[in-house]
């Protein structure tokens, strides 16, 4: 078991600052000066240059007319938005963008193809520590976007099995989750996509062990994905491909039908 790592700064903070840093310095001008004709503090300005807080694009627009940058520290904020992806996710997120099959189970949230703008702000609003307004619509844009891929490439197959836990989490309220629940059943009706309950007390334990995705790339590369609290792993090893393929198999023998569970997901959100 590896140790964990403290988590750095985004390097594009720490170029930003730097930049920032230098080009006052080159100017002669104090970060009292700076901070003062921007509205911050000395020790906001210190943080924004070491690369500890996200430079402002209040700064950035202040630092450029004080040091005759000509626009090279206004042209960084393009760099500074949000990543539309946590950082540990992104491998992930490249390998599902190539999928040809993707095969999905999910213990407690709704799989993010399947989650509506409704569920997924409810969720990230309620994030801990808190995500900032511009993360968030950064973050909803591009859960948004990726779900197109599912209508955008209906040759691609996507199966999902989902904990009846995760139809009953109450994420957003009852009408967030009346409005997933219908939601859920109008993708389910898709060609391209299978879409099943595994219902409280008739699976594995294995189904309580947390989520699972399998998918395979254009290029016929296997990937096992999995996830938990602030970490994830995508295994490409054949050995644990097939331990997580098997997982899946019997938590998905053991579920509902396609049929049965479209009428178990309208049950639900009937009793809402």
């Amino acid at each position: 078991m590896t140790e964990g790592t403290t988590q750095q700064p985004p390097m594009a903070w720490r170029y930003c600052g730097n930049q920032i840093k230098r080009w006052r310095t080159r100017a002669g001008i104090s970060r009292e000066a700076l901070g003062d004709e921007a509205g911050y503090g000395y020790e906001t300005i210190k943080s924004m240059e070491q690369g500890r807080r996200k430079p402002t694009v209040r700064l950035l627009e202040v630092a450029d007319e004080m040091c005759d940058a000509r626009g090279l520290l206004v042209a960084a904020q393009e760099y500074l938005k949000p990543e539309k992806f946590p950082e540990r996710t992104r491998e992930f997120m490249d390998a599902e963008d190539r999928a040809i099959a993707l095969h999905w189970y999910e213990a407690l949230l709704i799989p993010g193809l399947l989650q509506t703008e409704g569920y997924m702000r409810a969720l990230m609003n309620d994030s801990c520590p808190p995500l900032d307004d511009e993360t968030i619509e950064e973050r909803v844009a591009a859960r948004l976007e990726r779900q197109q891929k599912i209508t955008r490439r209906p040759t691609v197959m996507f199966g999902f099995v989902i904990y009846e836990a995760a139809l009953r989490s109450g994420v957003g309220g009852d009408e967030v989750m009346r409005a997933q629940l219908y939601h859920l059943r109008e993708v389910g009706r898709l060609r391209n996509v299978s879409l099943q309950v595994l219902p409280r007390g008739r699976g594995a334990f294995a189904a309580l062990s947390g989520p699972l995705v399998l998918l395979e790339t254009e290029e016929h590369e296997c990937y096992g994905y999995v996830e938990g609290q602030e970490t994830s792993v995508l295994h490409s090893d054949p050995d644990r491909f097939s331990s997580l393929a098997q997982r899946h198999g019997r938590i998905r023998t053991q579920a509902l039908s396609i049929e049965e569970s479209a009428d178990f997901i309208r049950k639900v959100a009937e009793e809402l």
